[in-house]
């Protein structure tokens, strides 16, 4: 009895940790990141309902949609669409197209950062959704066609059979409506008809942005600004550089910089809160405008940009 007692008690360990090792349906036996920084969101995998191919309207039949609203903006193949922040804090993806082109926006209203992905792997559409879990407070999305887990801010596979392959990132903006309109007038802007019952009018994070604190655990926090503080970030040849908005604020609206051996523009739009890094053949590069907590554990070892009076 006691031998029995003791077999099944293994047997109940191991099934636990077994069971431990899949949440929201996802193997997380062997991943790229470490498990326990894994974090369960709340929601269960689509508890957060992913769109594809949803349906836009021109620019001029949402005439109620106010200037200061913030979208993502994207240009592609001569296309250009914006993606309200009012959407996409309620569906966080948007399986998408530029001509023939798929295309994936994303977004993760915790790290308030917005990032746009091709979305062809091994020239197969692949589309996404959402896991329910997180790495670093940030949206750890899933393809539907092999189940791997991706991370936003990783820009990588972390589990599943595409695990360590990176997705491409394009370049997008996180802008005011009155800014993109007045740059794109011939833009498309997703709808609110999205097939889902959502209030779109109310932001479930409302007071968030203003609050130190932060929801879920991450790896690494610094001192200096304020964690909700934007910066624009970006990575070049493997260094990372971080343009806090409250420096580029002090300093002109446009500037050059390096990074490593790179010469780059910045341009930053006081009035709309918007950074945009271009090469010296202007150029837009991809980059992501972030929370300062969120790009920080991502990149520890980021360069800091600090405006100067004797800065041009």
């Amino acid at each position: 009895m006691r031998a029995l007692t003791t077999t099944t008690g293994l047997v109940l360990l191991l099934w636990q940790v077994a069971f431990a090792q899949v949440i929201n349906g996802f193997d997380l036996s062997d991943t790229l990141i470490p498990r326990a920084e894994i974090a369960h969101g709340g929601p269960p995998r689509d508890g957060i309902p992913a769109l594809t191919d949803p349906r836009f309207e021109p620019a001029a039949a949402v005439p109620d949609m106010r200037d200061d609203e913030r979208v993502l903006g994207l240009v592609r193949h001569g296309i250009a669409k914006a993606y309200p922040l009012s959407i996409l804090t309620w569906h966080e993806i948007v399986n998408d197209r530029f001509g023939d082109e798929p295309i994936v926006v994303t977004y993760c209203p915790l790290c308030f950062t917005g990032m746009a992905f091709e979305a062809a792997l091994d020239g197969r559409r692949h589309h996404f959704g959402v896991s329910g879990l997180l790495y670093n407070s940030d949206v750890l999305m899933y393809d539907r066609e092999s189940e791997s887990l991706w991370s936003q801010l990783l820009r990588q596979a972390v589990s599943g059979p595409h695990k360590g392959l990176r997705l491409k990132q394009v370049a997008m903006i996180n802008t005011t409506w009155g800014n993109w309109r007045a740059r794109h007038p011939d833009t498309l802007v997703l709808s609110r008809e999205t097939g889902h019952r959502r209030d779109y009018g109310r932001d479930p994070y409302a007071g968030y942005e203003r609050s130190p604190d932060v929801l879920f655990p991450v790896k690494f926090r610094a001192q200096g600004y304020h964690p909700k503080e934007q910066v624009l970030g970006i990575q070049i040849d493997g260094l990372a550089r971080a343009y806090p908005v409250s420096e580029l604020a002090r300093g002109p609206a446009e500037f050059r910089d390096r990074i490593g051996e790179r010469e780059v523009i910045v341009r930053y739009d006081d009035a709309s809160t918007s950074v945009e890094i271009l090469d010296p053949d202007g150029k837009v590069l991809p980059s992501v405008l972030a929370y300062w907590f969120a790009w920080y554990t991502f990149n520890p070892e980021t360069e800091v940009y600090k405006h100067r009076p004797a800065d041009p």
